[in-house]
């Protein structure tokens, strides 16, 4: 059975930071790459940052720099550490494994705004 529970979004003013977390069932995180992904109002859900099994991480552009990426393989959970957040990171955000599987979690609103 696939499991992602995303947890630690929430309202935060621009300039901001949040950290989210996704604990994965242990036969995704093990094996695979991992992403976070997210979906903002009227957009389809885009590619934020993955992770190799091998803990080397790869950034979008507009995340770049800004956002980290980190999984702790003892626990299986996966992390995105969000700084300098900006009105335009406002989405749902997931994470899944990359290139993802069909099974998503419900995910984490994330909102930036004054």
């Amino acid at each position: 059975q696939v499991q992602l529970v995303e947890s630690g979004g929430g309202l935060v003013q621009p300039g901001g930071s949040l950290r989210l977390s996704c604990a994965a069932s242990g036969s995704i995180f093990s094996f695979n790459a991992m992403g976070w992904y997210r979906q903002g109002p009227g957009k389809e859900r885009e590619w934020v940052a993955l992770i190799t099994s091998g803990s080397s991480p790869t950034y979008a552009d507009s995340v770049k720099g800004r956002f980290t990426i980190s999984r702790d393989s003892a626990s299986n959970t996966l992390y995105l550490q969000m700084n300098s957040l900006k009105p335009g990171d406002t989405a749902v955000y997931y994470c899944n494994a990359f290139p993802p599987l069909g099974h998503w979690g419900q995910g984490t609103q994330v909102t930036v705004s004054s």
